[in-house]
């Protein structure tokens, strides 16, 4: 342990739910909705080979944030939880007030196993509660009804942890502004710290995307659901929430500093099966399904380094930055982003008639040399914004060679 170099921040990916979700496309195994994972034969089996892939990373410096996200995290234990944060302490070292922040399910977890996690060390957590609709909560495949999501937030908010958050989704199948409006009412009533909504995104070989093909879906027309998020923008602010990220809102002091280091270009290692890790700008992918991550750990044990680093060009490191760093509200800035793709530093200074015209549009903002969406109309139409980024990227890189690129975090 002690590096002085390197990433101070770790994903742990924990695949196991009760169901699978008709949106979800992550990996996950479906333990069946009776299922004690903490208890588990086959969630005892992945974390050895979670714990094993642990022992033996890099040396690196103590961390500074941790991430448990699935799946469902808490259908572990909290012994469980603590041992995987013993052994990061052991690997790596915790800084002081590091944040650990633990992805909770309402229908996984009591009030007691809740003040384990807390024992154990999770300072954060981050509530999927996606609707206050149980008709709409069916809809979806969640296990959890709103009475179980509304129990699960006064117990967090009873906790005392450092900070946590609610999930919520808009533009789900049969949703109305009357519903979204009552939703965002719900939510507010319990005065979060932090929010993250997420406008429904179809995923091909999700139930939802075979209901799709099947026109049995009924989502909401596309301007419905841009004005349910305009909405949602709107009452949070008034409420003191800056949405310092397309999909994130917090209250001063409470943004997710785990998922700021994705956004802002740092560097992060990660454990387990489907996780991607990051160093200096190049990434590296592990197997989604257990066997495959068996594998992939088995020629690791070999000697055959799966976690050596493939090399990267400027405009794979360019484009992935691009569409990280414009998620966030303060944008990128393009002399960085130049000397993290090994760029002249005024290759990007000089923006392309299509970006020119999205400034003229609102979409998009130059100030001095940041370039970033406007809000809320940038944010809202940002698939196209990133469109023309890619496009960009592609010129000005024009196919360049493999570069070494690095990853110091970005400008504030």
């Amino acid at each position: 342990m002690g590096a002085q170099g390197g990433a101070r921040s770790a994903y742990l990916h924990i695949p196991f739910c009760h169901r699978r979700c008709f949106y979800c496309d992550f990996p996950v195994v479906p333990l069946g909705d009776h299922a004690d994972g903490a208890a588990s034969a086959s969630v005892a089996q992945y974390l050895r080979r979670l714990e094993h892939e642990i022992r033996t990373s890099p040396d690196g410096p103590p961390l500074s944030t941790v991430y448990l996200g699935g799946g469902t995290p808490s259908l572990l234990s909290p012994q469980q939880i603590g041992r995987l944060l013993e052994l990061l302490a052991l690997c790596f070292g915790l800084a002081p007030e590091a944040d650990v922040t633990l992805e909770l399910d309402p229908a996984s977890f009591s009030k007691p196993r809740l003040l384990g996690y807390q024992h154990a060390g999770v300072t954060r957590v981050s509530l999927g509660v996606q609707s206050f609709d149980n008709r709409l909560l069916a809809a979806m495949g969640r296990r959890h009804s709103c009475q179980d999501g509304e129990e699960a937030i006064r117990w967090v908010a009873a906790a005392g942890f450092s900070s946590w958050s609610l999930d919520l989704i808009a533009g789900l199948p049969g949703m109305t502004p009357a519903v979204w409006d009552h939703t965002l009412s719900q939510a507010l009533a319990f005065a979060p710290p932090h929010l993250s909504i997420y406008d429904l995104t179809i995923e091909s070989g999700t139930v939802f995307a075979h209901r799709q093909q099947r026109g049995r879906l009924g989502l909401p027309d596309d301007l419905v659901s841009a004005a349910m998020l305009d909405r949602a923008a709107e009452r949070l602010q008034a409420v003191g929430m800056r949405r310092y990220e397309i999909s994130s809102y917090a209250l001063p002091g409470h943004a997710a500093r785990h998922n700021r280091v994705y956004w802002g270009g740092g560097d992060w290692w990660a454990f387990g099966m489907g996780a991607t890790s990051s160093h200096q700008g190049r990434r590296i992918t592990r197997p989604r399904t257990r066997r495959g991550y068996e594998q992939w750990l088995g020629a690791h044990n070999r000697g055959l380094r799966p976690t050596a680093l493939e090399p990267t060009t400027a405009q794979d490191r360019l484009e992935d930055l691009l569409i990280t760093g414009l998620r966030r509200s303060e944008g990128v800035h393009r002399p960085w982003l130049a000397r993290q793709c090994g760029l002249a530093p005024d290759a990007l200074m000089q923006l392309p008639p299509r970006l020119r015209k999205a400034c003229a549009e609102g979409l998009v903002c130059v100030e001095g040399p940041y370039l970033r969406l406007r809000q809320p109309d940038g944010f809202r139409l940002s698939n196209r914004v990133l469109a023309d980024c890619l496009t960009w990227a592609d010129t000005v890189c024009g196919g360049s060679a493999a570069v070494r690129c690095t990853s110091a975090p970005a400008p504030p």
